[in-house]
């Protein structure tokens, strides 16, 4: 068995903190995630110039990625599973889909890390199975090449309340879930924000030591964005993966420079903000 750390080292920063851009949206068959990055190649260009820790990427768009030249290039994040559950309408048969041989392809590729879902839907306890299933065979193969796993619990809202991909901010559903990702093998979580994100801390304290890194889920104003981040940071997170709020943004670069700024050096929301605008260079 060989140890994960190493890969860790890459990913996260010598204080534990790591901002990974996800752009991996593309997996999902959903059109509306494609505003933004309906150029991959100039989108992954755009953030790695922005220096992020990581990139969450596919298989299929993860080349793009590795074959840019020099060593400043941030961490692939490998997205490992495609799930349908995204649309405005469930379909009649509900999936998370592994691709063949994750780790292995992880390995290939250069990755510092996989990531994968734990979905936890209302009234579909298959697809819940499922994901469980998945995790459990990636951690065993996970471990035997030292490849960080990375769990995604993700709690969800009835789709006829909201309708697609709308997620419960409920605590204490996302503790659970949370909690289930650190026992089934979680080397790193991420993980949604809570509605009250002054209580995030407990989160944290759930997942056991494990690192906690806070989705940043659909676009948000940059006064919201940046200020929640400051929050999470302060409640003890070890970092954010977010993806919209940057990519979709019409400048991913100075957003990827402001939440870096917060989440490497407590920069306050004020300051984030300014360097967003250009006022902090």
């Amino acid at each position: 068995m060989m140890s994960v750390t190493p890969r860790l080292n890459r990913m996260f920063s010598r204080q534990g903190k790591c901002f990974d851009v996800a752009i991996d949206h593309g997996f999902f068959n959903e059109f509306s995630f494609l505003s933004g990055i309906e150029n991959m190649k100039q989108a992954i260009r755009t953030i790695v110039e922005a220096s992020p820790d990581c990139i969450q990427l596919s298989t299929g768009q993860a080349r793009l990625l590795q074959t840019i030249p020099g060593k400043q290039k941030p961490g692939l994040v490998l997205r490992t599973d495609a799930a349908n559950i995204y649309g405005s309408e469930l379909p009649g048969f509900l999936f998370s889909e592994l691709i063949d041989r994750a780790i292995e392809q992880a390995v290939r590729l250069d990755a510092v890390a996989v990531c994968v879902n734990l979905l936890l839907l209302p009234n579909q306890p298959e697809l819940h199975h499922q994901c469980v299933r998945n995790i459990a065979l990636l951690k065993t193969e996970s471990e035997k090449y030292g490849m960080p796993l990375m769990v995604e619990p993700l709690v969800m809202l009835p789709n006829e309340q909201k309708g697609g991909y709308m997620v419960d901010g409920d605590i204490r559903r996302i503790m659970a879930l949370v909690r289930q990702g650190v026992e089934l093998g979680a080397d790193v979580i991420k993980a949604d924000p809570c509605d009250d994100v002054s209580q995030y801390h407990r989160v944290i304290e759930v997942a056991s030591g494990v690192p906690v890194l806070v989705r940043g889920g659909g676009r948000a104003s940059d006064e919201e964005i940046v200020g929640r981040t400051v929050e999470l940071m302060n409640q003890g997170a070890s970092g954010i993966v977010y993806g919209r709020n940057v990519i979709q943004h019409p400048n991913p670069a100075g957003m990827t420079n402001a939440l870096m700024a917060i989440v490497h050096h407590g920069a306050s929301a004020e300051t984030a903000l300014d360097l967003l605008k250009g006022e902090g260079q």
